[in-house]
């Protein structure tokens, strides 16, 4: 081991055990991937405080808004077989999908909602009682009746909050694109997803269907003096002026909830490796080089993200434009997203470093949200500044 990763495995676990007894999370697994080859990897605290059961390096969690980067790489594998286009209007495969922007149909294309410059939003965004809680629409987390089609049926009742292309809000674009992948599949998004991503990296774990319920972890939130076990459902505050994010970690062990591209699937961490490092290494066999270069490109230059400085985004997550505006250790061209349930991943393509944090504690694990994940990163730089 070189004297750099040595420092990084250090630096890391003292930032882990120090959030531990902390108690800022309850559990956490975390891996270093450098130039391909893993470097650290740690099961850390419990996956279950109530049962005491100690986390494991192959603990299944739920992915939330890390679900995005496995169906955005299905869009974009399709994108590279000729089957979608980005800048075609996503009428042409969900001819129903036509909301408005000031009274008049809007021209969407699968671009538009992979980079949240759609106009859609999320009910979380909104106050209290907002268009799409009106709608009855929903963010994907929580327990509900509904189906793909109907949720995507709601949702094109709300008019835009903007123009397509002229803002950016994050979103239930994907969940959009996991529809328009059915229709130009003619599959189930789960299966869509299983041939054009899991099957081909031989990931096992990672879906919308438990592999193994036993390695569930449990989920927690943030509370004083320690995180507590979340409620089925919970309601759980992000911002004031916003409305709650509403959350059911029991959804996971439901069959029949309706597969949300943005929020609903499952997996490891080492499965989330697999996927970031396929792309940072050029797509693998789910799509061109230049496909997955286009996925980490800027694809709103000219538009701030706000409360993001230093932020543009891709399809499919954040790409850093300005280290310095932003506030972060990572130089200008890393890509970044996390979930609701506690979790944050990045990768700086021009050190080949790739790093996966998934946590059972929302939001302090969760990528711009708590401390967990700059203190992750600052640890790595700040051992890769020390031997250089």
């Amino acid at each position: 081991m070189t004297s750099s990763n040595s420092s990084i495995v250090s630096r890391l676990d003292a930032v882990i055990d120090g959030a531990i007894a902390a108690e800022r999370i309850v559990g956490a697994v975390v891996l270093v991937a450098l130039d391909g080859k893993t470097i650290y990897c740690r099961a850390a605290g419990l996956a279950d405080r109530d049962a005491g059961t100690e986390m494991r390096t192959d603990a299944i969690f739920r992915l939330a808004s890390v679900s995005k980067l496995f169906s955005a790489a299905a869009a974009l594998a399709l994108v590279s077989r000729g089957i979608l286009d980005l800048d075609r209007p996503i009428t042409e495969w969900l001819p129903a999908f036509t909301p408005t922007f000031e009274g008049r149909p809007a021209l969407i294309t699968l671009r538009h909602l992979l980079s949240h410059s759609a106009g859609l939003s999320y009910g979380f965004f909104e106050p209290e009682g907002g268009p799409l809680a009106q709608a009855g629409v929903s963010d994907g987390m929580d327990r509900s009746d509904l189906t793909l089609a109907d949720n995507i049926r709601r949702l094109a009742g709300v008019p835009l909050s903007f123009a397509p292309g002229s803002a950016f809000r994050y979103s239930l674009g994907i969940d959009v694109v996991g529809a328009v992948i059915e229709a130009a599949t003619g599959l189930a998004l789960p299966e869509s997803i299983r041939k054009l991503v899991t099957e081909p990296l031989r990931l096992k774990d990672t879906g919308f269907a438990l592999s193994d319920p036993s390695r569930v972890t449990a989920a927690y939130a943030d509370a004083t003096p320690r995180p507590r076990r979340m409620h089925e459902p919970d309601c759980l505050p992000l911002l004031p002026g916003m409305a709650s994010v509403m959350m059911d970690p029991s959804r996971v062990f439901d069959t029949k909830a309706f597969p949300s591209g943005g929020a609903g699937m499952v997996g490891t961490a080492f499965d989330v490796l697999q996927l970031i490092e396929a792309l940072r290494q050029g797509g693998g066999d789910m799509m061109t080089a230049d496909h997955a270069s286009v996925m980490a490109r800027d694809q709103i230059a000219g538009i701030d993200i706000e409360g993001s400085p230093g932020w543009g985004y891709g399809l499919g997550f954040s790409v850093l434009r300005d280290s310095q505006a932003a506030g972060v250790a990572e130089p200008a061209g890393t890509w970044r997203w996390g979930g609701a349930y506690g979790h944050s991943w990045f990768t700086d393509p021009s050190n080949g470093l790739t790093v996966v944090a998934l946590t059972n504690t929302a939001f302090e694990g969760m990528s711009g949200a708590g401390r967990f994940s700059t203190d992750i990163s600052r640890a790595i730089y700040a051992a890769m500044a020390e031997a250089s």
